[in-house]
């Protein structure tokens, strides 16, 4: 039985992961310092260590077992906030990182899945978005991903240490056998904003801005199911310990939704009223952001099975609904 770390473990992509590998037949260690994750959303079947990355100590005892690789979620990700506060967020995501790769070669750990970001592209010269894309990040949250990216190209080419860059675009949804218990904490995305709303704990949404150059004027976005997510991090780190070799890839559903597809599909779903309220654009929101999943499909056999809006939405929805609305 293969042996997974999975930092950053109990947050809400990392239960999704941890439970991929947990159907995969893993043996998997959950190390979170539960910032933003939750006790609700460790597995019975995984272990758990409560630690932090800034500390090696901590990750040198974590890692001491021995384990055949680690999937890497832990960072601070409000592209908002990063233009704020940089040095937190360099302090996090690159100081830890390099906190990681150096306790992974220590422990003799040969492969690492790292949760990237479609925010070291920037805005798109052109769609859908492949990995040859230039890599303009255009706030600081990209910027550090895409440092730790350079970061993992040299550990690989110095030291040997295998590497996947998983770019996430836009996850939503939730496991779609209600097998994760806590809602993501101060959620910044759409679809969870728009639950929100439909479950009464805003009074409205904003759309901001509705007079771009879309088919309805207001932003389309690429949506990717978590759980969709979750199972190309258990494929990518099979095939980098297959073939030997390190990899960049996009994930996506390479369907273009807008914000207000998004908005009346939810309203029709929930059966619920979602006031919005269309207000003035923000600073660097592309009119619209649409991935390739070519290079995922080729290389790992991936492709999106959950990434349908009434599935994003639906499950969304059942979270919301059984531990808001019912309560």
């Amino acid at each position: 039985m293969k042996k997974i770390l999975v930092i950053g473990g109990a947050g809400y992509i990392g239960s999704h992961v941890a439970r991929a590998f947990l159907d995969r037949g893993y043996d998997v260690t959950v190390f979170d310092n539960l910032q933003t994750g939750v006790r609700e959303n460790l597995f019975d079947e995984a272990k758990f260590i409560h630690g932090d990355i800034m500390r090696p100590e901590a990750l040198r005892s974590a890692m001491a077992p021995g384990f055949d690789g680690c999937v890497h979620l832990a960072a601070l990700k409000a592209a908002g906030q990063s233009m704020l506060k940089p040095g937190e967020y360099a302090e996090s995501n690159i100081s830890g990182t390099v906190n990681i790769l150096n306790q992974l070669l220590e422990a003799g750990i040969p492969a690492v899945i790292f949760s990237s970001s479609a925010a070291v592209y920037g805005s798109p010269r052109y769609l859908p978005i492949d990995e040859e894309h230039p890599k303009e990040p255009e706030n600081f949250y990209g910027f550090t991903k895409l440092e730790i990216e350079r970061l993992l190209e040299w550990y690989d080419r110095l030291k040997g240490l295998r590497y996947a860059a998983i770019r996430y675009f836009n996850a939503a949804g939730y496991d779609v056998r209600g097998r994760i218990r806590g809602l993501e904490l101060n959620p910044e995305n759409l679809l969870p904003i728009v639950m929100e709303t439909a479950a009464g704990l805003r009074p409205k949404l904003s759309i901001y801005g509705s007079d771009y150059p879309t088919r309805d004027g207001s932003c389309i976005r690429d949506y990717v199911h978590v759980s969709d997510l979750a199972e190309a991090h258990v494929t990518a780190f099979e095939y980098i310990l297959r073939e030997g070799r390190s990899i960049s890839v996009n994930l996506g559903s390479q369907q273009g939704v807008s914000v207000l597809e998004m908005v009346e599909r939810a309203r029709v779903l929930t059966g619920r009223p979602v006031p919005a309220e269309v207000t003035e654009r923000r600073s660097g929101d592309p009119a619209e952001l649409v991935a390739s999943f070519a290079r995922a499909k080729e290389l790992l056999g991936w492709e999106p099975r959950y990434s349908d809006v009434d599935t994003l939405i639906t499950s969304t929805w059942k979270m919301y609904e059984n531990r808001i609305v019912k309560r």
